[in-house]
């Protein structure tokens, strides 16, 4: 499965991938459960998660090197259901996020997200903040 054609969308918990466009739009399969849906473009916003942004206290990073700091890391993934766990461990996995602008519930998503992510072996990538391009440097999630 590509990393790139993985969605998330606004008000449907889960992960999703991308299998066609429609011209009122798009016909998506879900990660947890297999299930293929259409979703309106009217019904809710589509985000790619190689597009989604994290505020830091330096520069925005994509949403990719949060989830590869997380894969590298020796800390346990907390439960999702413990803001406090939650937020002690993006403090040691990622130190530089902006706790101020990174709402409980964007952490709660993205430990979510990255359990799914490790459990459906997808290779997370990194891109760059500056150009589309792919930087060569990721592997399979472990």
């Amino acid at each position: 499965m590509d990393y790139s054609k993985l969605v998330a969308i606004t008000g449907i918990p889960g992960l999703f991938e991308l299998v066609g466009n429609k011209g009122d739009g798009i016909i998506l399969k879900s990660l947890e459960d297999g299930a293929i849906k259409f979703i309106s473009s009217r019904k809710g916003g589509f985000s790619q998660l190689e597009a989604i942004e994290i505020f830091t206290i330096r520069e925005n990073v994509n949403l990719s090197e949060i989830f590869v700091a997380m894969r590298d890391s020796k800390e346990e993934l907390p439960s999702d259901k413990d803001p406090k766990a939650i937020k002690n461990y993006f403090e040691k996995v990622y130190p530089d996020l902006d706790f101020d602008r990174v709402y409980g519930s964007d952490m709660k998503k993205m430990v979510k997200w990255f359990s799914i992510l490790k459990a459906k072996d997808i290779t997370i990538k990194v891109y760059n903040n500056e150009s589309e391009e792919e930087e060569p440097t990721e592997e399979a999630s472990k």
